[in-house]
């Protein structure tokens, strides 16, 4: 296996890109102007290293959470370790290689005494059938896909309620599908069989389940996506590129293909005329809300975690940061919204966990593509301290605007005048080009704003309100009933329906 950074990175077009606009000077502007202050953020989530066997290379892709409370971790050479003291108030922890050998691992998750491995080139399960701490078992469960190029990364889903799994299947050379099935989304059952789910993937960075056990996966900015953005994946559907189209006629359980979409319009008219076709759920504007979004966990653990109980947490690689996002079903589609939450982690990351103790694991590398962060690989543990921060918890969609949703009461002066919801909105072209501008902005125009008594929530309401569009919040002016300003300030929620009055 070839590991050299120039043929290992996330997107050889975006490495390009990537060089020429000056990375330190982009970050510190739009994400360190945007979002709080890295030492406020401490406050609240300090990040603490987890040190690593000297010697050792653990980059991080994927993780698992075993029945005995270790940490597995899958890596981007192929290792897997067994991490015993994760949550210790001091972290020292032991490290034992289980397994080596594997390419490239995105997906990892336990059941029935294995660890199921989503590698580029198949699924596998990796078992230590002897009992002598080395895997000794490595049996495919599914390698129905095509893989012959070193882009073609695959990424493994958790279990489901019926015991399936789902691999998001990156394209060739992040803009081709010349291998089979690259671009789609393919099931796996607890037997094996192996079955086409979705079309139009682009270069996914990770595949999950939200709070509500729906299944999402991350998508890159790139041809037909103009920002990163987390995409709902319903059963046949397309998810905006074509170029995966020519597999259908291996995939008759997704029926015809779709209609191809026209460059250059918009996804809420374009959807009209694709019948398959899913709009973005949350669309994470570019670069102030991360530039290569990677893997993502949900956050249950019991407030362990402080107030955002049920919520995506998301990692980005370049710019080295964490995000949370929150989901909704209106008129049967989802859409949402995604939040800043913490700076200053300390290399690229590409997959988060959450550990039986309540804090974050973040894992990441440098290799391939520049990133924010100083190392070239670690292992970083996020850990509430117990100080509740004066957030937006959550921002949810009424017929005549929003609800907001605070972590502690909004005083009342700041929280009733309709200037401290600062908001526009924005939309892209749905077009085949790289990226893409903001375009169509408008001001919404807040009208008018209802305070809850306990200074909890607030609804507004809006002037003009359309589908298809990002809505900006900036909320700078408002501050709690102890005269806090709020740690992170901005917020964008994804309008793909508006619930009826």
């Amino acid at each position: 296996m070839n590991l050299s950074p120039s043929k290992t990175g996330p997107g050889l077009a975006l490495v390009l890109l990537s060089l020429l606009v000056p990375l330190g000077s982009l970050c510190a502007e739009e994400v360190g102007d945007r979002w709080g202050t890295e030492e406020r953020e401490r406050e609240y989530y300090p990040i603490v290293n987890i040190p690593l066997p000297a010697n050792t290379v653990i980059e991080a892709g994927a993780f698992a959470v075993l029945p005995d409370r270790r940490l597995a971790v899958g890596t981007r050479h192929g290792e897997i370790y067994f991490i015993d003291g994760i949550d210790a108030a001091k972290p020292n922890p032991t490290f034992h290689r289980i397994a080596s050998g594997l390419d490239e691992i995105f997906g990892l998750t336990w059941k029935d005494g294995a660890l199921h491995v989503t590698q580029s080139c198949e699924l596998t399960r990796v078992r230590d059938s002897n009992g002598d701490g080395v895997a000794d078992r490595f049996e495919t469960i599914s390698d129905a896909w095509g893989y012959a190029n070193y882009h073609e990364y695959a990424f493994g889903s958790k279990f489901d309620k019926a015991g399936q799994q789902f691999v998001a299947l990156g394209l060739s050379e992040s803009y081709y599908s010349h291998a089979l099935y690259r671009g789609f989304i393919m099931q796996i059952a607890p037997d094996g069989k192996t079955s086409a789910f979705a079309s139009g993937l682009r270069s996914p960075g990770g595949i999950g389940f939200d709070e509500h056990d729906a299944l999402f996966y991350i998508e890159s900015q790139g041809p037909w996506n103009c920002s990163c953005s987390l995409k709902a994946v319903p059963p046949r559907s397309f998810q905006g590129h074509p170029a995966s189209f020519e597999w259908y006629k291996f995939a008759p359980e997704l029926g015809p293909v779709p209609t191809t979409p026209k460059s250059g319009g918009r996804i809420v008219t374009e959807k009209q005329r694709v019948r398959q076709l899913v709009p973005y759920a949350i669309i994470f504007p570019y670069i102030r809300m991360g530039r290569s979004i990677t893997g993502f966990n949900v956050n249950r653990t019991q407030g362990k975690f402080g107030p955002f109980e049920n919520q995506l947490f998301l990692g980005d690689y370049t710019l080295s940061i964490l995000m949370r996002a929150t989901t909704e079903q209106v008129n049967g589609v989802w859409q949402g919204a995604c939040y800043p939450f913490r700076e200053g982690l300390s290399t690229g990351i590409l997959n988060v966990e959450f550990t039986p103790g309540g804090h974050l694991i973040c894992g990441g590398t440098n290799r391939g593509w520049p990133v924010r962060g100083i190392k070239p690989f670690a292992l970083e543990r996020l850990e509430w301290t117990g100080k509740m921060p004066f957030e937006v918890e959550r921002i949810t969609i009424t017929p005549e605007g929003f609800q907001l949703t605070f972590t502690k009461p909004v005083d009342q002066t700041t929280g009733t005048a309709p200037e401290s919801y600062g908001l526009s909105a924005f939309t892209h072209p749905y077009h085949g080009g790289y990226g893409g501008p903001e375009v169509d902005r408008f001001q919404p125009g807040v009208q008018g704003v209802s305070l809850a008594p306990d200074g909890l929530s607030a609804r507004i309401t809006l002037a003009k309100f359309e589908k298809g569009f990002v809505y900006e919040f900036d909320l700078a002016p408002l501050r709690s009933r102890d005269r806090e300003e709020l740690l992170h300030r901005h917020a964008y929620y994804t309008v793909n329906e508006i619930p009826a009055p």
